[in-house]
């Protein structure tokens, strides 16, 4: 691999006001990075994940060229992880996910989910497909603490109207 310098992204909860700073892992997760980095800027509606515990996330429509393979993946991501995951349809259409009928990505056949874990104890299971590895592409390496207290208002006063979006530093 060529061997280049640091890469940034500012993670953003914008109604709130609030973003940190994250460094892809360019060294563990080079395919799914560079089709992140080339799609910048990416994002939607925040939610908050009801099953993995302590993570915030956005769906997106499929960007890269190629789905990445499951490079450095995880099952039990670390406060500051950015997870990339993977869903068709029909895995987000149980009503249990609590989409809504209007939600962008139904209709769908795929979609992306931009992950970010801002808390410790997550275990990536979920009860109707089981384990569920996630790939770190990214951490965040500032701003961690105001982004977590935000989550937990996220968590606490809801989300709608939020959005969360990765765009380049």
């Amino acid at each position: 691999m060529v061997d280049r310098a640091d890469r940034f992204i500012e993670v953003s909860l914008d109604k709130r006001g609030v973003s940190c700073t994250a460094k892809l892992l360019d060294d563990l997760a080079p395919i799914t990075c560079e089709a992140v980095w080339n799609a910048l800027p990416l994002g939607g509606d925040v939610y908050h994940a009801k099953y993995a515990r302590n993570e915030i996330y956005a769906l997106v429509p499929p960007f890269a060229p190629e789905e990445p393979p499951l490079e450095n993946p995880t099952i039990t991501p670390i406060p500051g992880d950015l997870c990339y995951f993977t869903f068709t349809d029909t895995q987000l259409g149980t009503r249990s996910y609590g989409y809504e009928t209007d939600a962008k990505h139904q209709g769908r056949r795929q979609v992306v989910d931009l992950a970010l874990f801002y808390e410790r104890n997550n275990l990536l299971i979920n009860g109707d497909a089981g384990w569920v590895p996630g790939i770190v592409w990214g951490t965040v390496v500032d701003g961690l603490d105001r982004m977590a207290e935000a989550c937990q208002d996220l968590w606490r006063a809801g989300a709608l109207g939020e959005s969360l979006n990765f765009r380049r530093a």
